[in-house]
């Protein structure tokens, strides 16, 4: 295997000069540079990360910090399509990626803090934390750099992704009041997720918007889960058959109202229009395959991967991206004829 020495050799300059050309250093000259990143190629000579890393004190290295990382949400690919697009954007800015599993209970013995340090990361991206989640205020008050997703907040060194929540949710409402329908109820997430906030204040708004009063005993929570949606949708539909129509926060939710429908023998979507959140791969599969507003998970990944390494190298750009979302149309939504 060639050595750093070996390419200085080759190229007629000293290890140091290799050495500055190789990490990006202004000061060396850009033909020099080039000259010597093909002769490393041609020897095949792939610089140690951690000699890398002595040198410059910087470990090139960011984490993917997962709160909650359970099989039960296996099921909506979230986490694994935020991961992947996290983890093609560093490859493509020549990051190394680690991946921090945590929960509340892990929290309470490893501060923020210490987890990155023993990681030996420069700089994280949270996915999936609640608002009642310790690390959310020791983030915020840390000097390491932090990209939040779907939690709207900055400071100096944290910004954050997310989708346009109470948008997407709006419009999925919306498209149900256009189909007649004014028994509109809704599952929601659990109320320490800053989506199910945006997500039930799109709900509000497109009633508001058609001079339909807000119905409090309409909203109930499902956390994300499929089993406790089908359980709190049964609950709810027994308690208010004029329902005609459901808007649910995430299309996992939606499966579990769409079982526990059936169950009832209520026949979809005739009986009851269904409407979902994430355009999962199981929507579309689904009987009835499911009317949905998409967000992109993986860009979700990808441009908050891009803000943390602008905010790494200083770049002077904005520390938020808000994406937008796509409803799509299918079989579980039809006009209201009741």
């Amino acid at each position: 295997m060639a050595t750093i020495r070996d390419v200085a050799k080759k190229a007629g300059v000293s290890v140091t000069t290799v050495s500055r050309a190789l990490n990006g250093y202004s000061d060396v000259n850009e033909k020099t540079r080039e000259k010597i990143k093909m002769i490393a190629q041609e020897l095949n000579y792939s610089p140690s990360l951690l000699a890398r890393s002595l040198v410059m004190k910087k470990t090139k290295t960011i984490g993917l910090l997962v709160s909650g990382l359970r099989i039960e949400g296996s099921k909506d690919n979230f986490t694994f399509e935020v991961l992947c697009g996290v983890n093609d954007c560093a490859g493509e800015l020549g990051y190394e990626l680690v991946l921090i599993s945590t929960d509340s209970k892990k929290q309470q013995e490893k501060t923020y803090n210490q987890l990155c340090k023993e990681r030996k990361v420069e700089g994280v991206i949270l996915q999936g934390i609640k608002t009642d989640d310790p690390y959310l205020d020791e983030v915020l008050k840390s000097d390491i750099p932090c990209i939040l997703i779907d939690i709207p907040i900055e400071s100096d060194s944290v910004g954050y992704v997310t989708t346009n929540n109470k948008d997407g949710a709006q419009t999925a409402v919306e498209h149900l009041l256009n189909l007649g329908h004014k028994h509109i109820a809704m599952i929601n997430g659990h109320s320490q997720a800053f989506v199910s906030r945006e997500r039930l204040a799109g709900y509000q708004a497109a009633l508001m918007k058609k001079n339909i009063p807000f119905n409090e005993s309409y909203v109930v929570n499902g956390a994300f889960l499929e089993d406790t949606a089908e359980r709190e949708t049964a609950k709810l539909l027994k308690a208010h058959p004029e329902i005609s129509a459901l808007f649910c926060a995430s299309d996992l939710m939606a499966m579990g109202a769409i079982r526990a429908a059936k169950k009832m023998g209520k026949t979809l979507p005739k009986e009851l229009s269904i409407v979902g959140f994430d355009n999962i791969i199981l929507s579309a599969y689904s009987t009835p395959s499911l009317s949905t507003i998409a967000q992109d998970r993986y860009k979700l990944g990808f441009e908050a991967t891009k803000l943390l390494t602008n905010l790494l190298e200083g770049k002077e750009v904005e520390k938020n991206k808000v994406l937008q979302t796509t409803f799509i149309k299918r079989e579980s939504s039809i006009e209201n004829h009741g």
